[in-house]
């Protein structure tokens, strides 16, 4: 028997060149999907006659009304060990089985930093002007040295943000629900006692938590108002940890200096989206993952997740 295997969301078209598919011999035909599919019934029919999908990160929604309608599916691939936008339940209800592969943390950890600088030094900006033959120096750039990180979230990628923000001479300051001050002096970080402080009290605030029920619309309109004018905000987590209307609203308004957003509520962007032409923002197209040795990682662990299911021991399980 022959199988069939979906890679969905091949946005560069590399799946195939990056990663070495030949271990799977004659036994699996393998085809990438360039184009996003914006429907749930587009999706389906595409999907309708394959037994395996290998999808990346949460760009797909699985839920049950999805995985009931693709009879043939028995292996779904997700990179990342952790993804809230399958339906586990279903699945299992549906015979399928969900893998997941391991992800670096490093690759958002270096966009985050990229978005930072790049806000700060009017980067954008400044290199427009001088290819399009607009003004000589127009921006005045924001200073990191001696300046405060707040960062909203200390785990892997927060924790290694911190570092270089310290590397640059700043002061960093931290916090989450649960983050303890013993986790912060380990990384010579400042424990904020409260949200509101840390938002008060930072010139650039980062966001790198998960989203969960305690997480969502963390930063609503009301907190926002707490940023300093000067202040910038990242965000290369969640879109929805940050309300999208306070966050228009705040820079239509100026009430902060900028913001840099890698995330969003729908993806791909949409070409008519107002964050496409919002003032004062710097936005990449959910860019925080995508390197080529995280693509690398992704793709050779679907083909490894893909060998063992044939084998009979599925690995790296998920849900």
């Amino acid at each position: 028997m022959r199988y069939r295997c979906a890679v969905l969301d091949d946005y560069q078209g590399v799946a195939t060149a990056i990663a070495d598919w030949t271990p799977l011999g004659d036994r699996v035909e393998v085809i990438p999907f360039p184009d996003h599919f914006p429907t749930e019934e587009e999706l389906a029919a595409a999907l309708a006659d394959f037994d395996f999908v290998v999808t990346l990160r949460e760009r797909v929604p699985f839920p049950a009304s999805l995985l009931e309608r693709l009879p043939h599916l028995k292996l779904l691939i997700a990179s990342g060990m952790r993804n809230s936008v399958i339906d586990y339940a279903a699945a299992q209800a549906n015979g399928v089985t969900v893998c997941g592969t391991e992800s670096s943390p490093t690759p958002p950890v270096e966009l985050t930093w990229a978005l930072v600088l790049g806000l700060a030094r009017g980067i954008v900006q400044e290199n427009t002007a001088l290819r399009t033959g607009g003004p000589w120096q127009s921006t005045v750039g924001a200073d990191l040295h001696g300046r405060r990180l707040g960062l909203l979230g200390l785990g892997k990628i927060g924790s290694r943000v911190a570092r270089i923000g310290l590397a640059f001479g700043m002061e960093v300051t931290a916090w989450s629900q649960n983050l303890t001050k013993e986790r912060t002096d380990e990384l010579g970080v400042h424990l904020s006692p409260t949200k509101e402080d840390l938002l008060t009290t930072s010139d650039f605030v980062s966001v790198h938590l998960a989203l969960s029920d305690r997480t969502r619309s963390l930063l609503g309109p009301a907190e926002l108002a707490l940023l300093k004018p000067t202040a910038y905000l990242i965000n290369t987590s969640r879109a929805a940890i940050i309300d999208q209307e306070a966050l228009l609203t705040a820079l239509h308004e100026g009430r902060i200096a900028g913001a840099a957003v890698d995330v969003y509520d729908t993806e791909p962007l949409p070409t008519d989206h107002p964050l496409r032409t919002a003032p004062h923002l710097l936005a990449t197209p959910h860019l925080g993952y995508v390197s080529h040795a995280n693509y690398e990682r992704y793709y050779n662990q679907a083909i490894e997740n893909i060998q063992a299911y044939l084998n009979g021991t599925p690995i790296r399980l998920l849900g």
